[in-house]
């Protein structure tokens, strides 16, 4: 039973929350923009029920992003973005879009990627700039996308640019003004759902009507990227089973063919992508590994067979052999009716009226 000193000090404790929040998305990342583009497809919830205010419990969201805003683009859409910038916009929610380049290694002048102009110089504002300026002021900060959030396919071994992840370059100690490390949503790109569960708890953190979101030790939220790809596939069984497909017309379990589900932390073969159709291994995909650390470089090339599949196949292969063979026999023994199903004029059943317990 609380106490009602209890019940002060949990009263004290608590963080009051905020009624408005902006959230400033840049994407001027060493991206494809592809991100946004899938953040569209959200239904549960929608980016439009979280900006309309239909979700009970959320601050109210203005959302600043180039593809979904009314803005004609220009200073008018770079308003608030510089405003925050001057610390003169509270509290902000910064959506990081594409990897991170690596300015420090262009000797002289140039740059990898900018975010609008020096209003003074007109020279480009790299984005480097910018996160540099509002990171620190941020209430919260957000990785969208496996570029932002560990490198992603710039970042690749060869690459010129020095590309990293959002994490990377603040450091994996930084922490917002909330307390809260930056909050990787991997995938190439983001599944709608994923993301936008991920924001909406982060809103209503910061409503105070909810703790902060569980991160793994890569910061991505635990409840979504706590298990594999594979554990929810659902071709799953087939590899219990030790029957592999052999192109990608099968479906049957694809880890022969380029598959890395089992050892990938996704949930999309379970979530789907839009409405809960799709997701890679459900429509014939392989898993490549894109929500993970290691993307692109571990998991390449894409198309050959894992180096753990061979063993592990070989391993199961005895035993799925057995299991399928008595999984078939009862199969066949089930799929016949019992013997008292007939038309005739005596009961078979075993119904006996002078049967006394």
């Amino acid at each position: 039973m609380t106490t009602q000193s209890g019940t002060t000090e949990a009263r004290a404790d608590a963080r009051e929350g905020f009624d408005e929040i902006t959230i400033l998305w840049i994407s001027e990342g060493m991206s494809c923009d592809g991100d946004t583009v899938s953040l569209t497809a959200a239904g549960q919830p929608s980016i439009e029920d979280v900006v309309l205010g239909l979700i009970p419990g959320l601050p109210k969201v203005n959302l600043v992003n180039k593809v979904l805003s009314p803005s004609l683009g220009g200073e008018d859409f770079l308003a608030p973005y510089r405003k925050a910038a001057r610390g003169e916009l509270e509290p902000f929610i910064l959506v990081i879009e594409g990897s991170i380049p690596n300015q420090n290694i262009i000797e002289g002048d140039g740059y990898w990627t900018s975010f609008g102009n020096d209003p003074e110089t007109g020279e480009p504002q790299t984005l480097n700039w910018w996160i540099d300026q509002l990171a620190p002021r941020a209430w919260a900060v957000v990785a969208a996308g496996t570029c932002a959030t560990f490198g992603g396919i710039h970042a690749m071994a060869g690459n010129p640019t020095g590309c990293m992840g959002l994490a990377d370059y603040l450091g994996w100690e930084f922490k917002a003004r909330s307390g809260l490390p930056v909050v990787n949503v991997p995938g190439c790109p983001i599944q709608p759902e994923n993301f936008m569960e991920t924001l909406v708890w982060v809103l209503q953190h910061a409503a105070g009507s909810a703790p902060p979101p569980p991160l793994d030790h890569m910061l991505r939220p635990q409840w979504l990227f706590g298990k594999t790809a594979h554990e929810g596939c659902d071709r799953a069984a087939y590899y219990e089973q030790a029957d592999f497909a052999k192109d990608y017309n099968s479906p049957k379990c694809q880890v022969k063919v380029g598959c890395w589900g089992p050892v990938v932390n996704c949930n999309v073969p379970k979530r789907g992508w839009m409405s809960g159709i799709g997701g890679c291994p459900n429509v014939g995909g392989i898993c490549i590994g894109c929500t993970m650390p290691s993307f692109p470089d571990a998991f390449m090339p894409f198309m050959d067979e894992p180096p753990g599949g061979t063993l592990s196949s070989m391993v199961i292969k005895p035993y799925g052999a057995v299991v399928r063979r008595l999984r078939g026999l009862t199969n066949d023994m089930v799929n016949h009716e019992p013997r008292w199903r007939h038309n005739k004029r005596k009961l078979t059943s075993g119904y006996d009226p002078h049967w006394r317990a």
